[in-house]
């Protein structure tokens, strides 16, 4: 990571001097030093489990009992609005590929294309490396063009012109210094763009406005998904009334990113009475650990094969109140009982080398895809310590990922879990 060329990035491109000098401050680990490297085949796996979860969430079926048991809210069809950010996060450990679980607002995909910036890598040719620089440009034109996207696939004719960035207390936030970072790029395109906590807005006359600001869009980045809290009233009042185009939505975290749908998509028999192929069910169940939800049933015997398992709240995100089984005390396990939990086969992650040779130090990472509309858009690896990924690990963040040539992953893995040095020209250069 080139710092010096990172800090031009957020000082030319977004015209936000300041701003470099805000995340070194407020999250110094967000961005971490060294790259992660996946092989073509790895990243053609990754893109077909993608493919397969998106054909059963559009299945008419899966959809009917999924919402079935889903709040009212998330009944409301969105006006064709599909949902920016949907973050696919696997583990990826040598032959091993796990999908973990699914977002509807995944963060960080801004602060990954001002990255791909200032990454250097020692195995690429210079037009490789001038590639993968520019990826990141061309990244952020299609976010963009995925927001335009969702407001005309909402029927509106004319051009977007004002959108909201909304989360709780947004300054408090972690991440926001990507919240300016999407302010810049809306308004390098010539739309108006604020961030705004829900209790910000107001919805009056079949109008959502911000101070005297009518809202066209809001970027929801709010982890009240149903849009429960009191403080969110205007903004749901807005969208059940179709006054303002929300992404995400309600519906799309109800069909992807609640958890208790991977005890779904890792059941054969539920997946085959909805009437999902073959070829699709050996393809998730190969790629989806096994989850089954908690309960005094199989409380025995999840707690007696506890060490082979990750527990997970129904209602989390950000890896919050989440166990691994091995840490789970019997105090943490009557919490688990009492609460909403998963109960998810352990696939441990990949590792990755940090550090000099004298002194190595190991670290973990999952990789997290960016899709929109069964695409693709991205692929970040977060570098972390501890249970689940934290951005507080030294070295640790955010991290490039690079494709590979097939012959060359055994090498080149090797050299990063050892620390030598990785064989020269293998890389294609492509950041994902």
């Amino acid at each position: 990571m080139d710092k010096d060329v990172l800090r031009q990035a957020f000082s030319d491109d977004f015209d936000s001097p300041a701003l470099y000098d805000l995340v070194e401050s407020r999250c110094p680990f967000l961005f971490s030093s060294r790259p992660i490297f996946v092989s073509e085949s790895q990243s053609e796996r990754i893109a077909g489990v993608i493919d397969a979860i998106e054909s059963v969430i559009a299945l008419p079926s899966y959809r009917a009992k999924v919402l079935a048991d889903a709040p009212e809210i998330a009944q409301y069809g969105a006006d064709g609005a599909k949902g920016v950010f949907f973050g696919y996060d696997f583990h990826l450990r040598g032959e091993t590929l796990a999908l973990i679980e699914i977002n509807t607002n995944a963060g960080g995909a801004m602060l990954n294309a001002a990255m791909a910036k200032a990454h250097r890598s020692c195995c690429l040719s210079a037009p490789a490396l001038a590639a993968a620089i520019a990826s990141g440009a061309i990244l952020e034109d299609s976010i963009f063009k995925m927001f335009e996207k969702e407001w005309a696939s909402s029927m509106h004719q004319r051009p977007l012109r004002t959108v909201a960035i909304v989360d709780e207390a947004p300054e408090q936030q972690y991440l926001y210094p990507e919240f300016i970072l999407f302010q810049r790029l809306f308004e390098k395109f010539g739309v108006r763009a604020v961030i705004a906590s829900p209790s910000d807005l107001t919805f009056s006359a079949g109008v959502l406005r911000y101070d005297d600001l009518a809202i066209d869009l809001v970027y929801n980045r709010l982890t009240d998904f149903m849009l429960t809290s009191p403080v969110c009233s205007s903004l749901r009042s807005a969208y059940l009334e179709s006054a303002v185009v929300l992404t995400p939505h309600p519906q799309a975290h109800a069909l992807y990113a609640n958890k208790r749908n991977l005890v779904l998509l890792s059941d054969d028999r539920q997946l085959e009475s909805l009437g999902v192929p073959s070829a699709v069910r050996r393809v998730l169940l190969e790629n989806i650990p096994h989850t089954e939800l908690v309960d005094i049933a199989n409380a025995d015997r999840l707690w007696a094969n506890r060490r082979k398992l990750f527990f997970k709240p129904l209602a989390g995100y950000g890896g919050k109140a989440a166990y691994r089984g091995e840490k789970v005390t019997k105090r943490v396990w009557e919490d688990i009982l009492a609460g909403d939990y998963i109960a998810q086969a352990l696939v441990p992650p990949g590792e990755r080398v940090n550090g000099t040779k004298e002194n190595p130090e190991q670290l973990k990472f999952d990789l997290r895809c960016y899709v929109y509309e069964r695409h693709v858009q991205w692929t970040a690896a977060r570098v972390y310590q501890g249970q689940t990924t934290n951005f507080r690990t030294p070295g640790g963040g955010f991290a490039p990922v690079y494709r590979l040539d097939d012959a060359n992953t055994s090498e080149m893995m090797q050299s990063i879990s050892s620390d030598s040095n990785p064989p020269a020209g293998c890389c294609t250069g492509s950041c994902s």
